[in-house]
């Protein structure tokens, strides 16, 4: 069975218990594969990126004919970290819900509606509202030049400086340093692994240190970041507790030798 995220974060467990740890969140709108039923809250899922977990169901919307139609009509993505979508296009208006980066919604178009609002579809049907410039069309597979991918790529991770470090968090709330760098690939276009490795069957291959350019991953035991050019690399580390910016020349005020020195590979998606 087939599924739509409904809630703006649906947490995804290692084990079918709240209490137990975060492996991943899963955001609104995103579709999910329901591989089993555990009980009357909790199911097993496989997102898109084939990462599993437990969820609960009330995160979910099982309705096959309405995913057919959210997978052909739900066109954009939220960029803002958060954004209300409101009940009227105006900013006094009732919010039905509140969604953050990353979230997929279906955007249509209302005649002499404010070139400043976006009339949207929630996954329930009703339709709300929210900043036109929040709403960026779903970018295409293949559709950007290298050059344009790489640095498409390297700016959505530094839009998440300064979010807060959550182990399994994926949005503005909290992000970690897999959720950080699956996301600068997702919101244009391209599911790599979710975790800190290298996995066979998705796009990132390794390359020579050498050959690094921006939007390359960097691989270092349990933990990974992204390169944005100049020996910089843009990360969510545990050990600064948010999304910053460090270096891998020695030289520079933001060198961290743990890192520089502990390298296990690098990844690219143009190899």
């Amino acid at each position: 069975m087939n599924a739509i995220v409904t809630s703006m974060l649906a947490n995804l467990h290692v084990k079918p218990d709240a209490a137990s740890e975060l492996a991943d969140e899963v955001l609104y709108g995103m579709t999910v594969q329901i591989m089993e039923e555990i009980d009357e809250s909790w199911v097993r899922i496989q997102t898109v990126y084939r990462y599993e977990g437990y969820c609960q169901k009330a995160n979910l919307l099982v309705d096959e004919a309405k995913m057919d139609t959210w997978l052909q009509e739900a066109n954009h993505f939220i960029t803002q970290s958060f954004a209300d979508v409101l009940q009227q296009p105006r900013i006094q208006s009732m919010k039905m819900i509140t969604l953050v980066k990353g979230s997929i919604i279906c955007s249509s178009a209302v005649e002499e509606l404010d070139p400043e609002w976006a009339a949207v579809q929630l996954v329930s049907g009703e339709t709300g509202y929210v900043r036109r410039k929040w709403l960026q069309e779903k970018i295409p597979v293949n559709s950007l030049s290298e050059q344009q991918l790489r640095e498409n790529i390297v700016q959505t991770a530094l839009s998440y400086l300064a979010t807060p470090y959550r182990w399994g968090g994926k949005s503005p709330l909290g992000i970690d340093c897999s959720g950080l760098c699956s996301m600068a690939y997702m919101l244009n276009g391209v599911y790599i692994y979710r975790d800190a490795k290298i996995v066979e069957g998705f796009p990132i291959k390794e390359i020579s240190l050498q050959h690094i350019q921006k939007g390359d991953l960097l691989y270092f035991p349990g933990h990974i970041a992204l390169y944005i050019g100049a020996n910089l690399y843009v990360h969510s580390s545990l050990d600064g507790n948010e999304v910053h910016i460090n270096s891998l020349d020695d030289q520079h005020p933001q060198y961290r030798k743990d890192l520089a020195t502990s390298i296990t590979a690098v990844g690219s998606l143009f190899k």
